[in-house]
């Protein structure tokens, strides 16, 4: 058993981090990316074949979001290609919550695989590795996210669930809805990095037409627009704040909390 498995998107949040906890068991990986030896590319299906070949497994991320068109087709096909090659244990990493991303789910289901799907809430690393870095170093975090509540989910917690699923058949065929132990909004997460960092950090209020002119004026690409944009108004609308147990279920212990996330980030420099 000594065939690597495939990490598609191996340099992503997650995808980095369930490499390294799969070598520390002694199980090789094949990193699917751009940037590889052997290049990965989500918009080049000519490059999907050669990284597939030789593996056991693979786990699955999309990028940039499983809610942008044409997701869900290339899902279904890399995942049917997947099961013609021989690779037929396919973990794809989902969103909580998300209409979108349930296309995906689907099209991974009706592949043959023998699949898993982790459906996962805000990443608490969205502050320190993510698109909201750049806010928590300038001291302000500007979005459009009112009193909504999100149950930030370690990408720790998930690498270990990615890893558990890839290693124990039980999980074969299983949804599991990973999130943080409790809910908060996004002005208690500043608050909570800022008292881990020892600075000063504040959120600001911004309405949807506010947020969309900042992101223009910073150049954002359009289709990232478009998706933040999805992400804060039709899927941050409170229908995901309640909590889930998802990594008790497939983890068997507790999931770890915002502040325990703040106060390690900050202590390993995360924000300078």
């Amino acid at each position: 058993m000594n065939q690597p498995v495939l990490i598609v998107g191996g340099t992503g949040k997650t995808g980095r981090r369930v490499s390294e906890k799969l070598l520390q068991k002694g199980i090789p990986v094949r990193s699917g990316s751009r940037s590889a030896e052997q290049p990965f590319d989500w918009s080049d299906s000519s490059t999907w074949e050669p990284v597939l070949q030789g593996t056991r497994a693979a786990y699955i991320t999309y990028y940039p979001d499983l809610a942008v068109p044409g997701a869900a087709q290339a899902i279904g096909s890399f995942a049917r290609l997947a099961v013609e090659t021989g690779v037929r244990r396919l973990i794809l990493l989902s969103g909580r919550g998300e209409e979108e991303a349930q296309r995906s789910e689907l099209a991974l289901e009706n592949s043959g695989a023998d699949w898993t799907i982790l459906r996962c809430s805000w990443f608490c690393q969205n502050f320190s590795e993510s698109f909201l870095y750049d806010m928590v170093q300038a001291g302000v975090v500007a979005l459009p996210a009112g009193s909504v509540r999100e149950p930030f989910i370690d990408a720790d917690d998930i690498a270990d669930a990615v890893v558990s699923a890839l290693t124990d058949d039980r999980h074969i065929g299983q949804r599991y809805e990973l999130t943080g132990p409790q809910a908060i909004t996004f002005a208690e997460a500043a608050s909570l990095i800022a008292q881990a960092c020892q600075r000063n950090i504040r959120y600001v209020e911004l309405t949807s037409e506010q947020f969309l002119s900042m992101l223009t004026q910073q150049q954002v690409p359009e289709e990232y627009i478009t998706l933040l944009s999805y992400l804060f108004s039709t899927v941050l609308d409170g229908r995901n704040e309640i909590p889930a147990d998802g990594v008790k279920q497939i983890l068997g212990r507790k999931p770890r909390d915002f502040f325990d996330f703040a106060r390690q980030a900050a202590a390993d420099g995360a924000w300078g």
